[in-house]
């Protein structure tokens, strides 16, 4: 039975090709008048979250939808009332902006955000649109240290901006050394840099986030006390563990067949969708993929793709 006390929003973050994204203000006569935040509006009865955004854009900003994809569904207690908001990644869309409401309009970059107040509930989506689309990470130790962190040098020249150190076969003080000049190469090319498992050598080695493997997500109590937190996840107690814990996102697998793991089960993308429909984290698809799949992804729900041998 649905909650009467619960409202049901569909929000849309409109985004532009060169990243920035669209915040409106409230306008007078609504809570939080003059407050800033996505563009967007209630489910009405008999309507799905995608066609109430369809008309919400429509009666206050003039477009119409063409391109949209499921993104984060996150719930927020007001003092006024409790909401739901189904966020949509909006890529394209025909008309020309119109604030039909007297809102104010204004593009912004997570960089550089111009406008306030902002709707406390928004804080953790302007977060989130700080993670890039892909998500890089190291193979195990298959050569020496020396190709290994070329490897690295050439996925970061390709402008990938979010990087796991995952080398689980190297001696401590050989990952510390490779480590440090990884995380060094990852900075000079201003990209976040996780490391696996290993939050004690993360904090020492200046990372900037740490990978919490499954059992590290399922025995924590805390969220590691650093900025980035990842964790990885196969099945929904992996994913609502995540959501408890309070990780910034996670990376769900496998999604097709690997070559690391030949013949083990996937889960496809249909029940990728699936696990991931009005998940509140943002959702790395990871097992098999290329960055040819990332839209793809995003049509099923995912952020982005995670990738090893694909980068």
């Amino acid at each position: 039975m649905a909650d009467p006390l619960l409202v049901e929003v569909s929000a849309a973050v409109l985004i532009r090709p060169d990243n920035h994204f669209l915040l409106t203000s409230r306008p007078a006569g609504k809570p939080y008048a003059g407050y800033w935040e996505f563009p967007g509006g209630k489910i009405e009865a008999g309507e799905s979250p995608l066609q109430a955004l369809t008309r919400e854009l429509n009666e206050e900003l003039g477009i119409t939808i063409r391109q949209a994809t499921p993104w984060l569904t996150r719930t927020f207690s007001y003092p006024h009332a409790t909401v739901r908001l189904r966020f949509y990644r909006v890529t394209g869309w025909q008309g020309t902006l119109t604030p039909r409401e007297q809102q104010q309009l204004a593009w912004q970059t997570t960089e550089n955000i111009t406008v306030a107040p902002l709707l406390p509930a928004n804080t953790f989506i302007l977060r989130s649109l700080r993670l890039p689309p892909l998500y890089a990470i190291t193979r195990p130790a298959e050569t020496d240290t020396e190709a290994a962190l070329q490897a690295i040098e050439t996925t970061l020249g390709k402008g990938i901006k979010l990087l796991q150190i995952r080398q689980k076969a190297m001696a401590s003080d050989e990952l510390k050394q490779f480590g440090r000049t990884a995380v060094q190469l990852a900075h000079h090319h201003r990209a976040t840099v996780l490391l696996n498992e290993n939050l004690t050598l993360a904090q020492d080695l200046q990372a900037d986030g740490v990978h919490l493997t499954t059992n590290q997500l399922l025995s924590l109590d805390l969220r590691p006390d650093i900025s980035w937190c990842g964790a990885s996840c196969h099945n929904e107690q992996e994913l609502q563990r995540a959501a408890q814990l309070g990780v910034d996102f996670v990376t769900l697998s496998p999604v097709q067949p690997t070559l690391s793991h030949p013949g083990a089960p996937t889960l496809g993308w249909e029940k990728f969708a699936g696990l991931i429909q009005d998940y509140s984290l943002p959702v790395y698809a990871l097992g098999g993929l290329l960055p040819a799949d990332l839209e793809t992804a995003r049509t099923y729900g995912a952020h982005g793709i995670a990738m090893m041998r694909g980068i």
